[in-house]
């Protein structure tokens, strides 16, 4: 059957989607999700099925087309494409499988990660997926072929230098910069860091948010390498490579559920570091109640697991179990996060000390795995000199950014501070409150609001003391993250 091409001006954000009207539908005994082959010239295109039942949408004899169909096979309006039925992906009876609890075969894993990268799966399809590896776990060799998978259907970052440093923390903590403190540290060092972050999912700000205040964090996988080479270190966008990118399509199905199965958690992470062939990684697992490890028992299962997988791949892995029960440092929000960064490599009063002792263990951590001894004291050498300044400013400089002093950052002009309804001690903070309270302010997609704290687990407070402030460039996301505040603020006083 020929149809005349629709450009629906859609994109599907990943599965190629076309669209025919219900008539012409019933002629090829087509249903919703079914595929066809799209034929233009010598370029074809399996796509999956939507139907329209209203010739305005897409009236009969032309075909509606999203537009990855349309830069796949070059389309325009009117074009006239060949249709023709063509039969699921394999991976789909490969998906029921896993659903049914069966262990997947190298093959089996390699089809369904292919036919990920290059949209094959509807989300839907992909969906089921995710769930069956969240209720039926994969076993660590299956984790181990998903990783590998995940590599080979991507573009791999070659430097030919040993040792290449990496570091990935498991997330859930706001707060927790210490890329933008590690990064310069050991590149400093005369090793090589390239580190690849994520923007938010679920928190206030990601690394590549936070980094995306002081420079560009967008580069091709070529000036990376370029960065890299010239500065020993890099902090930037992952999803701007191609670098694993069927773990970026799985995160987009996982994120609406807030599912996070373990194995593809830890083949994410471990696909992320081996394709920027890293032989030295540093695994944060912060350990709490609003953290993903949520007990030391959690805790250890992963560090088994990061491990066992890490000598699978030939790579020395180290994991840090640490404190996830508040959050890390005292900004919250892209801005406020690069701040305190910015304060801590120049030295200031003002630095967040809780933050710096995290660095320092990490780079001791480093430190120590590549031989090198007392790798604390020779870190927090590296701080007080102000080399590890000067080596951000320059690894700044090469992402096409410029020096800035932490005082010119701006920061959301809206402020409220939320005060103590009681003298006491501060026991616990909760986390994902004070990331919804710094979301709703607005950040990260308004760099400057977030929330500043004044206070920590342990600390005295006098009623009507400040907790924090909440910072917002929005008048009505202030006003909102201000009432939701009052309703709960997060921290939990107790009276002496």
């Amino acid at each position: 059957m020929k149809l005349k091409v629709r450009d629906l001006d859609i994109s599907s954000g990943g599965p190629l989607i076309a669209v025919i009207n219900s008539k012409d539908a019933k002629i090829l005994d087509l249903h919703v999700m079914d595929r066809i082959k799209i034929r233009k010239s010598s370029k074809v295109e399996t796509v999956v099925v939507d139907i329209s039942e209203s010739k305005k949408v897409v009236p009969k004899g032309k075909i509606g087309v999203f537009e990855e169909v349309i830069n796949s096979l070059g389309l325009k309006n009117n074009d006239k494409v060949e249709i023709s039925i063509a039969r699921k992906p394999l991976s789909i009876d490969y998906i029921k499988k896993k659903l049914d609890g069966i262990t997947l075969a190298k093959e089996e894993i390699d089809q369904i990660v292919w036919d990920i990268v290059h949209n094959k799966l509807s989300s839907v399809e992909l969906a089921f997926f995710v769930a069956a590896c969240y209720t039926n776990v994969m076993s660590t060799e299956e984790t181990i072929l998903l990783t590998k998978a995940m590599v080979r259907h991507g573009d791999v970052l070659k430097l030919n230098k040993y040792p290449v440093v990496d570091k990935h923390s498991i997330g859930g903590i706001p707060g927790n910069r210490t890329s933008l403190v590690v990064v310069p540290i050991i590149a400093t060092s005369g090793f090589y860091m390239p580190k690849t972050s994520s923007r938010s999912i679920t928190s206030p700000a990601g690394t590549a948010d936070a980094m995306e205040v002081l420079a560009s964090v967008a580069f091709t996988i070529q000036k990376m390498r370029k960065i890299v080479l010239k500065t020993h270190g890099c902090i930037v966008w992952g999803g701007s490579l191609n670098l694993a990118p069927a773990d970026d399509k799985i995160i987009a199905v996982e994120r609406p559920l807030s599912i996070d199965a373990e194995s593809q958690l830890l083949a994410s992470i471990m696909a992320k570091k081996h394709s920027v062939s890293s032989t030295h990684i540093i695994i944060d697992v912060p350990v709490g109640k609003d953290a993903k490890a949520k007990n030391k028992v959690e805790a250890l299962k992963l560090k088994s697991e990061f491990k066992k997988i890490g000598k699978r791949l030939k790579k020395h892995v180290r994991v840090m179990l640490t404190d996830g029960r508040q959050p890390i440092g005292n900004g919250i929000g892209p801005a406020l996060e690069a701040r305190d960064v910015l304060w801590l490599l120049k030295r200031d009063p003002r630095r967040p000390i809780d933050l710096e002792r995290k660095c320092l263990f990490m780079c001791a951590n480093i430190f120590d795995m590549i031989g090198i001894k007392d790798g604390y004291r020779k870190a927090l050498k590296i701080l007080d000199s102000g080399k590890a300044y000067e080596k951000m400013v320059e690894i700044i400089k090469a992402q096409h950014g410029k020096e800035i002093a932490a005082e010119d950052i701006k920061i959301g002009k809206l402020s409220h501070d939320v005060m103590s309804a009681r003298a006491g001690r501060v026991i616990s903070i909760d986390n994902s409150s004070i990331s919804r309270i710094a979301r709703i302010a607005g950040a990260p997609g308004d760099k400057g609001a977030g929330i500043y704290l004044y206070k920590h687990i342990g600390d005295k407070v006098k009623r009507g003391e400040k907790l924090y402030t909440i910072y917002a460039e929005s008048k009505h996301e202030f006003e909102y993250a201000k009432d939701v505040a009052k309703e709960f603020n997060g921290f939990e006083v107790v009276t002496k």
